[in-house]
């Protein structure tokens, strides 16, 4: 008997007991169409998010501290940690009450500018404006440094350039129409910027407003100002402080070369290790954001294992059943010269359509529901995020699915096709 035999037979056995096999076939379309919806979210918003990933800052650009260590107690508890003289720390919330976060100085930045592939080191900065204000109210407003080039989505206009001398900013999508503008009438306007010194006095400084940035999941809430805007607020702000606190900080941007591999973003970390220092990028922090949301997607996916693993042994009764009420058959096989191979393949490939309806069923049901779901979502409560598809199907995700459910339901046949394949033909042709 050829293969294509093997199938056609297999198929028509499958139609013997309708509704043991239909049911059987319905705990893998739940099973495959969970996986495909749960893993549909996970590539819909990790896509979205790679999009947006320029709102978490330049993709070559590395976020460097001092490797931190407990300023409480030694590791072995035998005393307080020693004091250094050359360090200059400041309380930190993170670790526990009484933490502190090593700050760095000039001579940090000489030593990490002298590491191979560094192109340029600056001091990240908390500048905290009090204000921005356009043609009435002033409102609140949380700004940051764009260090690179930042490859984030804008609505209209363009991010900022950081090697310009006049002052720039590129505002939140919401930011607009509060100022007194549209979103496309105010690039190019200016907007007020106040900040207050040490000394309790407050000034104003003036930005050009150079693009809205695209609403979106990540650093959706943050005006981007380029370094000249930064220099001028800092300087505003730290008058009246002392030399040794405007010159510390807790976290420089140190810049690479974009065209630099993974491999050798790699080696300059454990450079920037073996210095004292540690390095994080922004793939750093996808990654990161990525693991939990597969995490999430993981527990999800349980529900359709859980519901895989009862198909599973629906697949093993079924064909146990079919090899008990086709004993005749097989004895009849075997003695017109059907090796106990091809009877193994013959219930392997019947457990294998199974698998093969099952899951094609339900990853085209999944991907109704998407359909559905995503046309619902973009007219409802994702219609500020323009460009998020909440649930994606990529073929190869359905190729996986696929596959992957046939792959188990080939395993789940094994032991009835084994015991079929095993049977006595004389003691078979004798059954009733």
């Amino acid at each position: 008997m050829k293969y294509t035999d093997l199938i056609k037979t297999a198929s028509s056995s499958m139609l013997r007991s309708k509704l043991r096999t239909i049911l059987t076939i319905i705990a893998i379309f739940i099973g495959a169409m969970t996986i495909t919806l749960t893993n549909g979210i996970g590539t819909g918003i990790k896509s979205y998010i790679n999009k947006q990933i320029g709102n978490l800052g330049a993709t070559n650009i590395l976020m460097v501290q001092v490797q931190q260590k407990s300023s409480r107690l030694n590791t072995n508890n035998s005393g307080p940690a020693l004091y250094n003289p050359n360090q200059k720390v400041s309380i930190t919330s993170f670790g526990g009450p009484g933490e502190r976060q090593v700050l760095m100085t000039q001579s940090d930045i000489n030593t990490i500018k002298a590491i191979p592939n560094v192109t340029s080191v600056s001091p990240r900065r908390n500048i905290s404006p009090d204000y921005i204000a356009g043609t009435g109210k002033k409102y609140q407003v949380t700004v940051d440094q764009q260090f690179g080039t930042t490859t984030a989505q804008m609505q209209t206009g363009s991010g900022v350039n950081i090697n310009s001398s006049s002052n720039q900013i590129s505002l939140p999508n919401n930011y607009a129409s509060s100022l007194g503008y549209n979103n496309n009438s105010i690039v190019g306007k200016t907007v007020s910027l106040g900040i207050t010194n040490a000394y309790g006095q407050q000034s104003t400084v003036n930005a050009t407003v150079t693009g809205i940035q695209e609403k979106n999941l990540v650093g959706s809430t943050v005006a981007y100002i380029n370094a000249a805007l930064a220099n001028q607020l800092f300087s505003v702000q730290s008058q009246g402080l002392p030399p040794a606190t405007v010159n510390s900080f807790a976290t420089v941007e140190v810049e690479f070369p974009a065209s630099l591999t993974d491999a050798q973003i790699q080696t300059l970390k454990n450079q920037l290790n073996n210095k004292g220092y540690t390095g994080q990028t922004v793939k750093d922090t996808e990654n990161t954001i990525f693991s939990a949301i597969n995490a999430i997607i993981l527990v999800f996916d349980m529900f359709g294992i859980i519901a895989l693993l009862a198909a599973s042994f629906g697949i093993i009764n079924t064909l146990l059943m079919s090899v008990q009420e086709r004993t005749k058959d097989i004895g009849l096989m075997k003695a017109l010269g059907m090796s106990p191979r091809k009877i193994f393949l013959l219930f392997s490939f019947e457990a294998v359509l199974i698998g093969f309806w099952g899951s094609i069923i339900g990853v085209f049901v999944a991907t109704l529901i998407g359909k559905l779901i995503n046309a619902v979502a973009k007219n409802g409560f994702l219609k500020d995020f323009p460009g998020l598809t909440l649930l994606t199907f990529p073929l190869k995700t359905i190729l996986i699915v696929v596959i992957g459910i046939m792959v188990i339901a080939f395993l789940a046949g094994t032991l009835p096709a084994i015991k079929a394949s095993r049977k006595d033909p004389i003691e078979a042709l004798r059954y009733e």
